[in-house]
């Protein structure tokens, strides 16, 4: 009995030894990791809860009252309901702008940010337009949008095609300045211009309202990543799973980040540093409303959303680039914080308009402020790959 008893206090003491060595042994870099992983998962739900569906949304709610608003127009021509239209108008033109953090994804893959924002807007060929009356009527039944979204060119559509026909000088256009034609021509573009908003919301989020999910399944409008199953928004959750674009949720950081590194270039280049420069004194953003700094303004903001954890009012800064970034470098975290704030502030000074005044030395530092928020970001994307392999 003292054998047996002897024997099996060996074989459990032998067992304990074995899994407290398996313990001790378990490679810590997993428990890293894991929580890392974590991390960043946490960080891009929270951009896409708390940046992207939202932003998204309201964009879709506002160009959709766009659409009643001018149909009321075009039924009850009145200076009421031009200063009615050019309020929401511009309502809908702060949200597209405050997406454009993140034009990378639907914005992009179905050409939509070309589609809704060009400009200059072709006047040229709006002449044309008004001169055609087989045009005009296709128009005046374009009861979906689609005869404006096929026939007319990203010159003639989107925010601009509109912008042009409600506003003159920074105010509401007179409404004896703008006859039935003009009022065929922006009720078309605008349910055109809807579409595509509604495209962007659904696309994105899969929790987007069943009714702008049936338009686009009724329009034939492409909703999901590679024509597959996933939405922008599940695509980016299933980061390292099968199926999803992101080999990993490092690569969907790298995403958020690109996403401001080509904003702020792009505000700073061309928005701001073609006419400043000289290059194109004609490529002036939302000349007609007089409201290009505050889009200037939107931009940036958007990259203050995606690096701080969401829109204010939404924001969580504990799931952010920003605090991961300070965790693993706060230096450079400091310098991104600076470059978004710089940025906001130098575009915020500018002479405005920008239409008569993109030559002013304001400008000149709003752009620079632009061009070094874009070159940080492209630091706080670098730093990523280090953060991994420390």
């Amino acid at each position: 009995m003292k054998k047996v008893f002897k024997n099996a206090m060996l074989i459990a003491a032998s067992v304990l030894l074995a899994v407290n060595f398996s313990s001790c042994n378990k490679d810590p870099q997993d428990n890293t990791e894991e929580a890392n992983k974590a991390t960043k998962e946490a960080i891009v739900k929270q951009y896409l809860n708390h940046t992207v569906y939202p932003t998204y949304a309201s964009l879709a709610e506002k160009s959709d009252a766009l659409v009643a608003n001018l149909e009321s127009l075009k039924d009850n021509m009145t200076q009421a309901n031009v200063n009615t239209a050019c309020a929401t108008f511009l309502e809908a033109r702060h949200w597209w702008e405050m997406s454009e953090a993140f034009l990378f994804g639907a914005a992009s893959d179905f050409g939509i940010d070309p589609h809704i924002d060009s400009w200059p807007l072709d006047e040229d060929a709006f002449n044309n337009l008004m001169a055609s009356p087989n045009m005009i009527a296709q128009l005046a039944n374009d009861e979906d949008g689609t005869v404006a979204g096929e026939q007319l060119g990203n010159a003639l559509l989107g925010f601009h095609g509109i912008e042009y026909i409600l506003f003159r000088d920074g105010e509401p256009r007179n409404v004896n300045d703008i006859n039935d034609d003009m009022l065929i021509y922006v009720v078309a573009v605008s349910r055109d211009l809807r579409n595509r908003c509604f495209q962007l919301e659904v696309s994105w989020n899969d929790d987007a309202p069943q009714a702008h999910k049936d338009l686009m399944e009724e329009l034939e409008l492409n909703t999901t990543v590679n024509g597959g199953d996933n939405t922008y928004g599940q695509n980016m959750l299933q980061s390292g799973q099968a199926g999803s674009t992101y080999a990993t949720f490092t690569n969907a950081l790298e995403a958020i980040a690109d996403g401001c590194i080509d904003i702020a270039d792009e505000v700073g280049t061309s928005k701001i540093g073609k006419p400043h420069t000289g290059e194109d004194v004609t490529y002036v953003e939302s000349p007609y409303s007089q409201k290009s700094i505050k889009d200037f303004y939107d931009n940036m903001t958007s990259v203050k959303n995606a690096y701080m954890g969401g829109m204010e009012g939404q924001r969580d800064e504990t799931a952010s680039l920003h605090t991961y970034m300070k965790d693993n470098n706060a230096e450079l975290d400091a310098k991104a914080i600076n470059a978004i704030e710089n940025a906001l502030t130098k575009i915020n000074a500018m002479k405005a308009p920008f239409v008569q005044f993109y030559a002013d030395a304001s400008a000149g530092e709003a752009m620079e402020a632009c061009q070094e928020l874009s070159d940080v970001m492209a630091e706080v994307k670098a730093e990523f790959a280090k953060i991994d392999i420390k």
